[in-house]
This record gives C-alpha cells, sequence and structure tokens, in this order.
C-alpha cells in the first residue's frame, strides 16, 4: 500500500483527486494523510467526499475515512467498471473538480460512460464549465481523447444547484501532443452573464473588456439554475490552441473592477511566447502520462504542476520534465512514457 501525505506542495485537494485516479487505473491502494493539509478548513469537504465516492462506486473499492473532515484516507481499488451514475455533490462544491477525477479513469475503458453531476458549475479555486468545455476538452480531443459534457443548468456559490451532463468515450486513437507553440492568434472572445442579477452588470463587464482588449466578438450567456452569480470570460483563440480565461463577480468588487482583472490576465499570456496558460498546465499531465506522453510550453509552472507531476511519477513510470525555455519566460514541461 502507497503511503501518501497530503501535506506535500501545494497540501490541497488534487493530491487526493490524483490519487483516487491512478489507484483505480493501476489497481494501487493507498492511505493518504494529513488530507489537505494545506488549506484553512483541512480533512474532506462536501465536494471532496463525492470524489472519494464516486471512485468508490465506479471501482468497487474498500475505503475507510471517507466521512466530511476526515485527514485520513484508505483506499483499496477493486474492479473499474464504466456505465451510467449519477453524483450529487449536495452543494456548491465544483463539479467540474469531480469530473476531473473520473475522466482519466473512464477514458481508459473498453465501454464508453455516462453520468450526471449535480452542484458548482462555476466556482472560485476551480475550473469553471466554460474553461472545461472550450480549452481544457479541446485540448485532450488533440491526443484523441473523446469526452462531451453539457450543462442543463449553472451553480454558483453558495447555492450551487448545477446539473451536468458528461459523455466519455473509450481512448482509442492515442496521439502525441506537441504544443510548444501557440500559433498566430485568430481572435479573442468575451462573453458574461449573470444568474438572477441586473443585466447592467454585464454591459458593464464586456464594456471594460472592450476597451482593454482588441475583441472579435463579445456576447451575453444565457444562464438559468438557482441562486445568484456572475461569471465573465475571454477565449484566445489561436492557430493551434484555445485558450480560456475566467472571472467570477464577488462580493464587494465592482463589475469593473472584475473585467480589468480578467483582462489583465489575458494581456500577460498574450505578451508571453508560451502556448498554454498554469492553469491548464496541471491538467494535462495525466492525460499525456497515460498515453504516448508529449510536451508543450507554458508561461508558469505552479505548485499545483509540481505536486500534479510528482504524484503522477509515485504511481506511474511515466518521467515529467520541466525546463525553461530559451527565452528564459516560459517553461517546456515534457512528459515520457
Amino acid at each position: 500500500m502507497l503511503q501518501l501525505d497530503g501535506s506535500i506542495g501545494e497540501g490541497g485537494g488534487q493530491i487526493l483527486r490524483t490519487a483516487l485516479s491512478l489507484s483505480l487505473l493501476t489497481g494501487k491502494p493507498f492511505h493518504l494523510s494529513n488530507i489537505r493539509a494545506g488549506r484553512k478548513k483541512p480533512g474532506l469537504m462536501r465536494q471532496h467526499l463525492v470524489c472519494v465516492q464516486a471512485a468508490k462506486a465506479i471501482g468497487h473499492a474498500t475505503v475507510v475515512g471517507d466521512h466530511l473532515h476526515s485527514t485520513e484516507l484508505t483506499f483499496t481499488p477493486h474492479t473499474v467498471q464504466a456505465g451510467h451514475y449519477h453524483f450529487p455533490i449536495g452543494s456548491a462544491g465544483s463539479t467540474m473538480l469531480v469530473l476531473q477525477t473520473l475522466l482519466p479513469v473512464l477514458m481508459m475503458q473498453d465501454q464508453p460512460s455516462t453520468f450526471k453531476i449535480e452542484g458548482g458549475t462555476h466556482n472560485p479555486m476551480a475550473p469553471t464549465l466554460d474553461f472545461v468545455q472550450r480549452s481544457f476538452l479541446p485540448a485532450l480531443a488533440k491526443i484523441g481523447v473523446q469526452a462531451e459534457v453539457f450543462s442543463e443548468q449553472v451553480g454558483f456559490f453558495p447555492v450551487g444547484g448545477g446539473l451536468i451532463n458528461v459523455t466519455i468515450q473509450p481512448w482509442v486513437d492515442r496521439k502525441p501532443l506537441s504544443l510548444l507553440d501557440r500559433g498566430a492568434l485568430r481572435e479573442s472572445n468575451a462573453y458574461a452573464g449573470v444568474l438572477n442579477l441586473d443585466g447592467h452588470i454585464v454591459e458593464r463587464e464586456l464594456a471594460v473588456l472592450d476597451q482593454m482588449l482588441t475583441l472579435s466578438n463579445q456576447g451575453y450567456l444565457h444562464l438559468s439554475g438557482r441562486g445568484q452569480g456572475n461569471t465573465a470570460f475571454v477565449e484566445v483563440v489561436s492557430k493551434h490552441h484555445t485558450e480560456v480565461f475566467t472571472a467570477l463577480g464577488e462580493m464587494g468588487r465592482t463589475a469593473e473592477q472584475v473585467a480589468k482583472k480578467l483582462a489583465n490576465e489575458v494581456k500577460r499570456y498574450l505578451m508571453a511566447t508560451c502556448a498554454v496558460d498554469e492553469h491548464l498546465a496541471d491538467q494535462l499531465l495525466l492525460p499525456l502520462a497515460l498515453g504516448v506522453g508529449g510536451e508543450f510550453s507554458c508561461r508558469e509552472i505552479t505548485d499545483h504542476t509540481r505536486t500534479q507531476a510528482l504524484m503522477i511519477e509515485t504511481f506511474l513510470t511515466a518521467k515529467i520534465r520541466i525546463e525553461e525555455g530559451e527565452q528564459r519566460d516560459y517553461y517546456v514541461v515534457r512528459v515520457e512514457v
């Protein structure tokens, strides 16, 4: 049984999620201590517990410590089964993080899977639905992964209430990734939407984004669901890659402040010579390690990325190499299998 320490690296929930995915794929049991030791509220929160319960369901696993606020977990997988599932988080916890736990496992099976997840779709400190649909899944499609995510309704903190439908096909045509250069910029598109809030928020956000960026298109998002919320994102479409930057409305921050911060993130990316932004970098590592490897350039190497690399090398024989780029303003990440 592998002994894992949840306080290493960034000390968050990613250690748990990656361990669950790789345990199911390799058949290796693990004991994880100090779960989320680097967070203000350590231990299993609701969304992390659902990740454990979902992994337990698809892998018929034996689990000890699967309860709220638990700081230790023992997970012993058995047989992984593709199929049809339903996972209600029961809070505004991120549906995207549950998805990212299950996707690597189910895409490696011989049969397709479909499932529903209820919870948050636009969460702080987690990928948003828009990012997953428009950047993450298209990047995986380049290496042959076929997965689709549709939302019936969105969910914001603290109410949640979002519902997504996921379809994952068996990964048959495995291709290496070569994404060192994003290529020429084709267009930049800005979108914003509100759920049960004043529509002028959208107009103000789009006005700031239009003023600070050179936009090709802009549009309103038509959101349905319970609760209230605001989201905005910019889609940067280049020849070889599409990157998505998102921002969520917050209490105490004006629409202009939200949009300005978002525009500055986009500007930093456009000024860099890399292909992938740091938020996508750590999410690409596991699919590449499970396939035939590949390489990409990114602007920054975060603690998330380094922790993810460490977890992958703990379970698999893949090697992840991180090097400075020639101009030293970006990094090259190579995954060798």
